[in-house]
């Protein structure tokens, strides 16, 4: 076969090759596919509407896993050794910071993707807990997807245009969320506006769109907002007293359990106030894959259809 470089002089010959290398995307030259490993599933989400096929986004936890008290494993040290960049949400959500040592163990950077959201207060047993479920308005999630692409630029320069891009894609797309949330929401008459859940991971929910009047716009749960041995968690028999309390003087129509927590104690509950189950809402966890709330955006609907359909 010819060689079509034949004739070519060698010093066009290097800045052929050079314009190649220049033009290949983020590890292309060397080989290696930049790494990124998220805390959560949903900031895995996140970084994939982002980085695209640029980068390779892996998460430790696993659609159902509850971050509180999720164990570290030696293969997740493994994953985050062959990380380039890691992801946490931060404000305690990852019990006992697992992410944040898992990062620190292996010298990888580290970016908190709640940087800048005002967090939610709740008190709990006489404390104030920072709330971590920051995900849960669509405002704050463009905070997590703003403080990624910031990351995933200082990782790939190179390619900041399209990660900027997909950014502004999605985050048009969050603003679509919101409003058709708020659309849905409004054939819920405001007094029937009252979610009750196993645990705090609705507050954010609650406080954007106005649920839960009563009890100055935040969930009612009778866990606190952690289901580990982090501070303000389980059930006490007076959180449960109060919660009974409140779902029977409220008028609840129904009453949700959680994908990422045992049932058993909400449902104790519902058969004690006589208030049916509404379903089963993604909280800490999006669902497994091939399922409709694989996603943020899906997770965020599929919640929202659970919410009106039970409450309308």
């Amino acid at each position: 076969m010819r060689n079509p470089f034949k004739n070519v002089p060698g010093q066009i010959l290097v800045l052929l090759v050079l314009s190649l290398c220049i033009s290949l995307p983020a590890g292309a030259s060397s080989g290696k596919t930049s790494v990124i490993v998220a805390s959560t599933t949903q900031i895995a989400d996140f970084a994939r509407q982002i980085a695209g096929d640029q980068v390779i986004v892996k998460s430790i936890l696993a659609p159902g896993a509850d971050p509180h008290t999720y164990n570290v494993t030696p293969n997740d040290v493994q994953i985050v050794l062959g990380a380039d960049l890691c992801f946490e949400n931060g404000l305690h959500l990852e019990g006992k910071s697992w992410m944040a040592t898992l990062a620190k163990d292996a010298k990888k950077p580290l970016v908190t993707v709640t940087d800048g959201i005002r967090p939610l207060e709740i008190e709990n047993e006489g404390q104030a807990i920072t709330d971590p479920h920051a995900w849960f308005s669509p405002a704050n999630a463009a905070v997590y997807v703003n403080n990624i692409v910031k990351g995933i630029v200082r990782l790939d320069p190179d390619n900041k245009w399209l990660y900027q891009a997909r950014a502004k894609l999605f985050l048009q797309q969050l603003r679509v969320l919101d409003a058709w949330i708020r659309e849905q929401l409004n054939q819920i008459p405001t007094h029937r506006r009252i979610l009750v859940t196993t645990h705090d991971a609705f507050n954010y929910f609650c406080r954007e769109y106005k649920f839960n009047e009563n009890n100055d716009f935040l969930s009612i749960a009778p866990v606190g907002w952690s289901t580990g041995a982090e501070v303000g968690a389980g059930i006490t028999p007076e959180r449960r007293r109060k919660v009974v309390a409140s779902i029977k003087a409220s008028g609840a129509p129904a009453i949700f359990v959680e994908t990422t927590i045992n049932p058993k104690q909400i449902r104790e509950i519902a058969k004690e106030t006589g208030v049916k189950i509404g379903g089963e809402l993604y909280s800490d966890s999006m669902g497994p894959e091939g399922s409709a709330g694989e996603t943020y955006i899906g997770m965020m609907r599929e919640n929202t259809l659970l919410i009106v359909n039970a409450l309308k």
